[in-house]
């Protein structure tokens, strides 16, 4: 079963992040910008927390707040749980699932951030990996 770091040697984006400060509209913004439903949100290089739409949809819009007066760290999840660059993408599914996250920051060792996947990263990859598996079945069975 293929690994993150295998899987993220092929991913080139770079980190969407936003600091606690920030205004949630400057967050929807960087979001808009980088096409992503989530962001990190790093207090220096320290992981502090995630931004999501979902945070958005639930604690400004049906709270009747403004995303230009909130700050990202009064809605945003700070229970942020991740993974490392050895977790199986199986297992990154299985906790995805599990928790109804979307989203994984991956960390190093150390604790220091090197990328987010979403649940739409592994869907690709799982297909791309079945279509993989197919083609090598056709090819065996017809050879």
């Amino acid at each position: 079963m293929k690994t993150l770091k295998q899987m993220l040697a092929e991913k080139q984006r770079p980190l969407a992040v936003v600091a606690p400060g920030d205004t949630v509209f400057h967050a929807l913004n960087v979001m808009a910008k980088h096409d992503v439903g989530a962001l990190l949100v790093l207090d220096g290089e320290q992981l502090v927390g995630i931004f999501s739409e979902r945070d958005y949809a639930r604690k400004i819009i049906l709270q009747g707040k403004s995303s230009k007066e909130t700050l990202v760290r009064d809605i945003m999840s700070d229970r942020v749980a991740y993974v490392t660059p050895s977790t199986t993408l199986d297992e990154c599914m299985a906790l995805m699932t599990e928790k109804h996250f979307r989203h994984l920051p991956v960390l190093d060792e150390t604790g220091n951030v090197l990328s987010m996947i979403s649940i739409g990263d592994l869907v690709k990859e799982t297909i791309s990996s079945q279509q993989f598996l197919i083609s090598e079945l056709e090819r065996y069975i017809s050879g």
